[in-house]
């Protein structure tokens, strides 16, 4: 099948200010795509491509004071199939985990591991280690917190989730990520796009959506918190310890959103 994705963001500068832009489609899925995934800035600007230290392609340009728009639209094949599922996948025990996971155990700016142990042991401890565990988690963030937009705060992490119950899409999966890595479970954070294909569609604004991965057996998989199923194409943009790592913009100075437009939805074969 094939997914048209892009976005229309554009901010008010009351001065020039550096930024960094995380809005490209992740390495792993660049194969897939049928045209460059380039970002067009308005007024066009020199935009610089690099890739961070968890591989994800980062872009940085200056932006000018004035109305400044960032926007992109390409089409990306995709298999049409859920995401992968194995129940047998093991987890495996720290000290036989690969060394790039380790970092995603400890604790980070939304995911306070260390304030965790007494109230994931309460809920989890009688659970089986592996797949089952993690669902387990997902079953108990998706049917005790909330959705709301009114209810996201940037600094809400995963403590505050847990005791006021209610968040936006990043607050389940921060969530979920701080109980799987008190588990001893390696657990990262995932952005990207996901659109209401093969499910019945929402009545809220698109937006790029927030996901998680773990280590699981010898590999990374997919879990949501948020919608607890399987979905059809999810596209990766960036992968981080949290949502500090994988901002979609961050202004190195004031700067005032003042439109925010994300499409994806599946075409028609040309």
């Amino acid at each position: 099948m094939l997914i048209r994705l892009g976005y229309d963001i554009q901010f008010e500068m009351p001065s020039a200010a550096p930024m960094i832009a995380v809005l490209r489609v992740h390495p792993s899925r660049a194969q897939d795509l049928r045209q460059p995934d380039l970002i067009s800035s308005n007024p066009g600007v020199p935009i610089y491509v690099y890739s961070d230290s968890f591989g994800n392609l980062c872009s940085r340009f200056v932006a000018p004071a004035g109305m400044f728009q960032l926007s992109a639209s390409v089409v990306i094949e995709d298999s049409g199939m859920v995401d992968a599922v194995n129940p047998e996948a093991p987890q495996l025990p720290i000290e036989d985990l690969p060394p790039e996971t380790l970092a995603f155990l400890l604790p980070s700016r939304y995911c306070e591991v260390d304030e965790f142990g007494d109230i994931t042991r309460s809920l989890f401890g009688f659970t089986q280690p592996g797949w089952s565990r993690v669902e387990a988690v997902c079953s108990w963030v998706h049917d005790n917190v909330t959705f709301g937009y009114h209810l996201a705060s940037p600094q809400k992490t995963a403590l505050d989730v847990y005791n006021e119950r209610g968040g936006v899409c990043r607050d389940f999966q921060h969530l979920a990520i701080t109980f799987c890595r008190s588990l001893g479970i390696p657990a990262r954070y995932a952005t990207g796009y996901l659109g209401d294909i093969g499910v019945p569609p929402q009545d809220l604004p698109m937006d790029f959506s927030a996901w998680f991965e773990v280590y699981l057996g010898d590999r990374w998989w997919t879990f949501d918190a948020r919608h607890n199923q399987p979905r059809i194409g999810r596209i990766l943009i960036a992968t981080g310890r949290d949502a500090a790592d994988v901002a979609i913009t961050t202004s190195f100075g004031r700067a005032w959103m003042r439109n925010f437009q994300v499409i994806t939805h599946e075409v028609a074969e040309s």
